[in-house]
């Protein structure tokens, strides 16, 4: 028997395990009064319980006392953990210890009961993964049971709708496909701006900052960092701006960055993004910043307008204090129409998901902020002689945001990038980041039936899928 990964030599399963050969159900009946029998309304399947006698040997009667603390480190958690029995070493189990262990005690071994519950009561055989090209596929589930199935689909070429379909007419879809006798597809998102960080050449000395510009960037090939913060009494570091190819009205800046601060709780800095009109005045800062001498706890800023006439978006820290802590993600800022908006989330180094996530809106309805992009400036920055922050950016990009006429139909996903149907926690994501509002009203999501699964994607050649799926068992 296999618990979390782990086996204990001092444990010997016995005779007499009850796994039932499938998981419990239970019949819901509707009778009618006249009608011979009665209706099958529905069927529960209810938790799967697995009962393992075991025997516990120790050195003494005292090592048993100690290798029982040790079983119960072992056995009890909050969380289902895979349960893996020997005699069905293809099949996984998730379950919790249920009850007490009783054991029955003689000189240097005990015996007793393991009940483990299955709050999932299917098993589970290993994962798979199958790809293939946009267009009709035949998948076999080898399964006794549905399961749920999370498709990644590589984006070949522009795409404004992405679909995948089973032969039951059950689909998933994002966007929406276009008429070419009356729409035209376009770019809603337009970058005109990427600077991937590699080089510091191009990039002007900044001269304005919420604070004093001091010290010196350097790029270690892969991102910026400050290399020198100078000297202050306040706020003081390096900056560097560099011009747009064109000013913009309506747009979208996006940064990559780091801001690592646990390694010590005295560690103070800030790093910021700012949004430079032609005049090198600000018109919007976005920002992060540990501010606090005895905790780790780093925070978000975003600013519309400058230091002295503005509006925050946000000025504080997530969902509780330490949500950001050593961040690695995005921060996002943009005007689009009057309406200014914030995002900032962490992102998995591995998946590349967003976590930690929040959104803010503004109406500038009184067009108090309606200066143009021109340039963008980055800042990082150290308070007096306090440890600083471990701080970098890696990317930094700015997109022209097109608004669109009825005629015109936007592209909802580029070249490279992912989108993601997980059917198996509901999610929608676009290279990470949680899409559900271009969910098509009718898409829902489905499961792979066993036996033969036909998928239809669409559109057709516009793109590579993945499936991943794990076989489940009754």
């Amino acid at each position: 028997m296999i618990f979390n990964g782990i086996e204990k030599d001092y444990i010997v399963p016995l005779t007499g395990r009850r796994r039932s050969a499938w998981a419990p159900i239970s019949r819901n009946i509707i009778t009618v009064i006249g009608m011979p029998g009665a209706h099958l309304s529905n069927t529960d399947i209810q938790v799967r319980v697995i009962t393992v006698p075991v025997l516990v040997k120790a050195e003494n009667i005292s090592d048993l006392q100690k290798v029982k603390e040790d079983m119960a480190e072992w056995l009890v958690h909050d969380e289902p953990k895979e349960l893996i029995f020997k005699d069905e070493p293809d099949r996984v189990y998730y379950a919790v210890v249920d009850g007490e262990l009783e054991l029955d005690e003689i000189f240097s071994t005990g015996r007793g009961e393991i009940t483990f519950i299955c709050p999932d009561p299917y098993k589970y055989g290993p994962e798979r993964e199958i790809t293939f090209s946009s267009d009709i596929h035949n998948l076999t589930n080898n399964g006794t049971a549905d399961t749920p199935p999370i498709f990644e689909l590589t984006v070949k070429e522009p795409v404004t709708m992405a679909m995948i379909q089973n032969h039951l007419n059950e689909y998933m879809m994002i966007g929406k496909p276009y008429d070419v006798e009356s729409q035209v597809p376009i770019q809603r998102e337009e970058r005109i701006f990427w600077d991937d960080m590699s080089t510091t050449v191009g990039w002007a000395t900044g001269s304005k900052v919420d604070g004093t510009v001091a010290g010196t960037i350097a790029s270690n090939g892969y991102f910026f960092y400050p290399s020198s913060y100078g000297t202050g009494a306040g706020w003081h570091g390096p900056a560097l701006k560099k011009s747009l190819p064109e000013v913009l009205e309506h747009f979208t800046v996006e940064a990559e960055v780091d801001m690592f601060n646990t390694a010590s709780a005295s560690m103070i800095g800030r790093i910021e993004i700012y949004l430079l009109d032609d005049a090198g005045d600000d018109i919007a800062k976005m920002a992060l910043k540990d501010i606090y001498e005895n905790i780790d706890s780093v925070h978000a800023e975003a600013r519309v307008g400058d230091s002295i006439i503005n509006y925050y978006l946000i000025n504080g820290a997530g969902d509780y204090p330490w949500v950001w802590n050593d961040f690695h993600g995005i921060i996002r800022m943009g005007r689009h129409e009057g309406k200014w908006f914030f995002y900032i989330a962490k992102v998995d180094y591995n998946t590349g998901v967003h976590s930690a996530r929040r959104y803010i809106e503004f109406n500038d309805d009184d067009n108090q902020f309606i200066k143009n992009l021109a340039q963008v400036q980055i800042h990082f920055a150290q308070m007096g002689t306090y440890q600083p922050a471990d701080v970098r950016i890696q990317d930094l990009k700015v997109y022209k945001w097109n608004p669109i006429t009825q005629t015109e139909i936007p592209y909802i996903a580029q070249t490279g990038d992912i989108i993601t149907f997980d059917h198996k926690e509901k999610l929608i994501l676009i290279n990470g980041e949680p899409r559900k509002d271009l969910k098509d009203f009718g898409a829902s999501y489905f499961t792979l039936k066993p036996g033969e699964n036909q998928l239809v994607v669409m559109p057709e050649n516009a793109v590579d899928v993945t499936c991943r799926y794990r076989e489940r068992f009754k």
